[in-house]
């Protein structure tokens, strides 16, 4: 049985976005699961009360007109906070420089309110780097700095909701198809696809009940989907960057960039150049200064 909300009657009006077969019971499973996995930790609203203040992060660094004047050092504290990024940018930065990635940050969020551009920047924002494997993290970077700056107008775009090239993400994980690894996916990753995505995933979250912040809640639910994935099938790729122990949360929360900062310390998990961790609010040279 397939999810209702996605079958529309034949005499009802073409949808304007892309139409996707989403499962209803494996939709179900993963919210059922995802409850009944966070309530040893503190229950499903201490983790969207995480990402509520992570979005409030990006907001007063990168919104508000802050963006000209944002730091290496701040932009080092939200980057500890995407997981793809905090292990490959810190030798980037010494390799290019800040001012480098702050112009293109500026590019990419010059215009943010016009949802219709969204494509067009985050193309050139991710084509200004080099087109391999090394620089696969770029696009998390642009899809984190936009949906949680202003999370209201654009759904998560990352690699792990959707990545067409390779046809792997979270909407393979919850697609209807009696053998979800044949079937074909012909959704591209464009910003109509994510937001029908998100705007199905917030229809289904209000069927079960839940009616606030539902951008969270979404985040939420698509990272437990594919931290199931990473369980079950994750390749060595994939465990490299999320091994973890038997916490059934661990992989979500890392998925998501919550388990960022060690809280004692304030070390983060992002990786400087040196090898050494940034800690959160410090200085390079505080940093250095401290290691010496």
């Amino acid at each position: 049985m397939m999810f209702g909300l996605l079958r529309k009657p034949a005499e009802t009006r073409a949808p304007e976005g892309p139409v996707l077969d989403l499962s209803g019971p494996r939709l179900r499973r993963a919210f059922e699961n995802l409850v009944e996995s966070a309530e040893p930790t503190g229950g499903v609203e201490r983790y969207v009360t995480a990402l509520a203040l992570k979005a409030s992060l990006f907001e007063e660094l990168l919104g508000k007109g802050r963006l000209e004047e944002l730091t290496e050092t701040e932009f080092l504290d939200l980057a500890a906070f995407i997981t793809p990024v905090r292990r490959r940018v810190g030798a980037w930065l010494g390799e290019n420089g800040f001012d480098l990635l702050h112009r293109r940050l500026k590019a990419l969020l010059d215009g943010w309110s016009d949802t219709k551009s969204a494509d067009g920047r985050l193309s050139a924002f991710t084509e200004a780097f080099p087109d391999d494997r090394a620089h696969r993290w770029v696009r998390d970077l642009g899809a984190e700095v936009l949906h949680f700056t202003a999370p209201d107008r654009y759904p998560l775009m990352t690699r792990w909701v959707w990545d067409a090239r390779v046809g792997t993400g979270v909407l393979r994980e919850i697609w209807f198809a009696d053998d979800v690894d044949l079937a074909r996916i012909s959704a591209d990753d464009s910003f109509e696809t994510f937001r029908t995505l998100s705007t199905e995933l917030e229809g289904f979250l209000k069927d079960q009940g839940v009616f606030r912040d539902l951008h969270f809640y979404t985040d939420l639910l698509m990272a437990h989907v594919y931290a199931g994935y990473i369980n079950d099938r994750g390749g060595q790729y994939l465990r490299a960057d999320f091994a973890g122990g038997g916490d059934p949360m661990a992989h979500t929360r890392r998925m998501l960039g919550l388990d960022a900062v060690d809280t004692e310390t304030g070390r983060t998990r992002l990786k400087l150049i040196d090898g050494s961790a940034h800690v959160l609010g410090a200085p390079q040279a505080a940093i250095e200064g401290e290691a010496r």
